[in-house]
């Protein structure tokens, strides 16, 4: 259990003592650096703690002071777990050394910048991101309201030629790792020059800077033959948009909005609880009391006695009130203030069955959601719970694959993000992690501004409001199909994935569960 080990100097590495998972065998104690303590600690907090935990080798056998990194020691830790359907690890991803689901947070570097933006809704940064339309045409793909970029004018659809002089932008492995240098690196200001939607050409200097992220990049209400059509656009699962997102379908339901199409393409996750609001607000009235969805831990989480509790690492990670301060909690398992450890894993729990509570006005026939592969997490588990409870369409690609969420664990100076849990909906379907797969597969058109009613993934949801079908007539199918087929220099979708993940290096890709419970 590694206890006599981790009290030699866990002050050092974890603050305080932590006792090691009674699922893992006492080494022989010896003495430690800092660094290594650390390293004991990413693999003991794991070895309790990952959802896939039972796959995990002793402490001996693995060896957590043998890797030269935390990032190397987190990697292996991750490939241990095979997805029977593939063969291959659940967090495998091809060609690269870092895990699909599991980081760290240090607080000023790597994820952090991605994590406190994308879903804590304040950002320091030029504001934008950008992808290829073709592989000689770089295009803005969002731009975040009241950001840098936004006040110099940039927006979708802007086409990029020059960025810091480089007017060479064709798409290639080099040109992906300059426009990740100059746009997500550690310049104060980064030079780019482009073409706007009305043509005219401009040169501009973006400088870094902090702003209040605002989520909902568009909204618009569409009339559709008889039919009002919401439409938001929508990037992540802030803890600072409840307001915005209420006002946001309070007005679609004042217009007479029946149906609803939610964008989601960019959409990596954030908070469950920001996901449970718009899924209240989305779903029917009449579910209202059923289970949405349950969350499911490791079996050794789940089946915590007493005495395990006590020893458990859990134990020493609080759980805070939402001003941040300790809860004084008599009775727990340190009699002092209320951890983890004092939560009840079971899956039958009602902790981990959260259920349906409408809110709002609106009364839907269907919902469209809008993906790609960057749709990820909190937005997925908001579509796989709507799934059987009403008319959902998905449109664009097949999702990430990210049915897991965690909570952070601290060690030291930094917060490990490991899975610790799945969800799975009211019928109990989970598991997607090959991701999401649509009703209509179709590719954006980044030459267009949110909401152009002949941008390809939006027109299909249009059409479909409009005539109950996917299915062109020979003029419309023209038009799509020069957007989506029949450009030879389109990427394919193994590129746009790639390129998408790394000219998007502030987008969060998790689903952050916090304890509501009050004690």
């Amino acid at each position: 259990m590694l206890i006599t080990l981790i009290s030699i100097s866990v002050i050092s590495a974890c603050k305080k003592s932590e006792p090691a998972p009674a699922v893992t065998p006492t080494p022989t104690p010896v003495a430690a650096t800092r660094d290594e303590l650390t390293k004991d600690s990413i693999f003991l907090y794991a070895k309790e703690l990952y959802y896939w935990n039972t796959s995990l080798p002793t402490y001996e056998a693995f060896k957590p002071r043998s890797y030269s990194s935390n990032e190397t020691e987190l990697y292996a830790i991750t490939q241990f777990s095979l997805n029977p359907a593939t063969g291959k690890p659940y967090e495998y991803v091809n060609g690269s050394t870092s895990p699909k689901y599991s980081f760290f947070d240090y607080g000023t570097t790597g994820k952090t910048a991605s994590l406190k933006a994308d879903i804590n809704g304040s950002e320091t940064d030029y504001g934008f991101s950008v992808l290829y339309n073709t592989t000689t045409d770089l295009r803005v793909k969002y731009v975040y309201p009241n950001s840098p970029a936004s006040q110099q004018g940039l927006s979708r659809g802007c086409k990029i030629t020059a960025v810091n002089s480089q007017a060479n932008l064709t798409y290639s492995s080099s040109n992906v790792t300059f426009l990740n240098s100059a746009l997500f690196g550690t310049n104060s200001s980064v030079t780019v020059t482009f073409t706007d939607l009305a043509g005219v050409s401009k040169t501009v200097t973006v400088n870094r800077a902090t702003y209040t992220l605002n989520p909902i990049l568009y909204t618009n209400v569409y009339t559709v033959g008889t039919k009002k059509v919401g439409y938001i656009v929508f990037n992540s699962y802030t803890n600072n948009a409840n307001a915005a997102i209420s006002t946001a379908f309070a007005n679609f339901a004042s217009q007479g909005a029946t149906e609803v199409i939610v964008d989601l393409r960019y959409n990596g996750g954030g908070y469950v609880s920001t996901a449970t609001q718009i899924i209240n607000i989305l779903g029917p009235a009449a579910q209202t009391g059923n289970t949405m969805y349950t969350s499911y831990y490791n079996a050794y989480l789940q089946g915590l006695t007493t005495a395990q509790r006590k020893a458990s690492i859990l134990a020493k990670q609080p759980i805070t009130d939402d001003a941040g301060k300790l809860q004084p909690f008599k009775g727990g398992v340190n009699d002092t203030y209320a951890t983890y450890a004092d939560l009840n894993y079971s899956s039958t729990s009602a902790d981990n069955i959260e259920k349906f509570a409408k809110s709002g006005a609106l009364n839907l026939s269907r919902v469209y959601f809008i993906v790609t592969n960057a749709t990820a997490s909190a937005s997925e588990l908001t579509i796989n719970s709507l799934k059987p409870v009403m008319d959902v369409k998905l449109i664009g690609t097949t999702t990430y694959g990210k049915p897991v969420g965690f909570f952070p664990i601290k060690i030291d100076k930094v917060d490990m993000y490991i899975p610790e849990f799945e969800t799975k909906n009211q019928t109990g379907t989970g598991g997607y992690y090959a991701g999401l797969t649509v009703d209509k597969e179709a590719f954006e058109d980044l030459t267009k501004a949110w909401g152009d009613e002949s941008e390809t993934l939006l027109s299909y949801a249009l059409l479909y409001a409009k005539t109950g079908s996917f299915v062109t007539t020979a003029a419309k199918t023209s038009s799509l199909s020069a957007q989506s087929t029949t450009m030879p220099t389109r990427l394919s979708v193994a590129e746009l994935n790639l390129v998408s993940e790394t000219l998007d290096q502030n987008s969060f890709k998790g689903m952050v569960k916090e304890p509501r419970k009050k004690f």
